[in-house]
């Protein structure tokens, strides 16, 4: 369920940090060791942080040791494995410490999945994938049918993704692009994603109406509607809901939800405008 992040440590997550100077190298390395961490892989070895992170070995020996002296990794030593240590979690928290987005945004993602039995997400850019940061089960569909929080999309494979990039200067957007669609996709892409559309095609669709529809295909059951949030000073985040394509079809999606995601993305950026 792993999907690897940049090609090259050195490639710039980010278009507008060109503008700002060159990236340093190792605090960038040590960077990618700890995203390299995932839900369900929580122990990872050397040699499984060099592969993920695209970094050599003797390099990431040198890393880990670092960030275990700074609490950022704990060591397992008889396994010689590696988890993610208090100083991480405690960067963690405090990026997701912004309450008042996620309270406007959970209350309004639960009533929505109720009302139109659909799953809600809310999502982020973390370099070359998006982020589910937060989650709604409607009642009327197995949980299990969606990707839980902390769950890794492609960015360019993604709708997501799609309405993310939409959100974007359009350099920036380009520079992404260029990058994200060089990456080999990973199991959760394929099984949530939809690679037959392409993501030009999608951004268009998120112009013209304020979301995208990736309709639900042989191998890929649930259809999924995703809408830009806008915050201002803030990286976009996106809205999705999915659902059976049995159930949801294109009509629905154009007619009901993507309408109804667009309201509901406009309402969240509302309020933290008031706040």
């Amino acid at each position: 369920m792993y999907r690897s992040y940049s090609p090259d440590v050195n490639a710039l997550p980010n278009a507008g940090a060109v503008k700002h100077g060159p990236v340093v190298t190792p605090f960038a390395r040590a960077l990618a060791i700890l995203s390299a961490f995932t839900a369900e892989d929580r122990w990872l070895c050397n040699s499984e942080l060099s592969e993920r992170a695209r970094i050599p070995a003797s390099t990431v020996t040198r890393l880990t040791r670092t960030l275990l002296a700074l609490g950022y990794l704990c060591c397992d030593s008889g396994k010689r494995r590696f988890r993610l240590g208090p100083s991480a979690l405690a960067l963690g928290y405090r990026a997701a410490a912004d309450i008042e987005i996620h309270e406007a945004a959970h209350q309004r993602m639960h009533l929505f999945a109720e009302r139109h039995h659909v799953h809600v997400h809310l999502c982020a850019r973390n370099r070359l994938d998006v982020v589910v940061i937060d989650s709604c089960c409607t009642s009327t569909i197995p949980a299990s049918l969606q990707p839980a929080i902390g769950t890794r999309l492609g960015l360019a494979s993604s709708a997501a993704g799609w309405a993310l990039l939409a959100g974007l200067p359009e350099a920036e957007r380009d520079y992404l692009l260029r990058n994200a669609e060089r990456m080999p996709s990973c199991d959760w892409s394929e099984k949530w994603g939809h690679l037959g559309r392409r993501p030009s095609e999608a951004i268009g669709q998120v112009r013209e109406g304020g979301f995208c529809v990736a309709l639900g295909q042989s191998g890929q059951p649930m259809t999924i509607v995703a809408a830009p949030v806008q915050l201002p000073g803030e990286a976009p985040l996106a809205v999705s809901c999915m659902g059976p394509a049995m159930l949801v079809g294109r009509a629905r999606s154009e007619r009901e939800l993507g309408p109804a995601l667009v309201r509901m993305a406009q309402e969240i950026q509302h309020s933290r405008t008031l706040s």
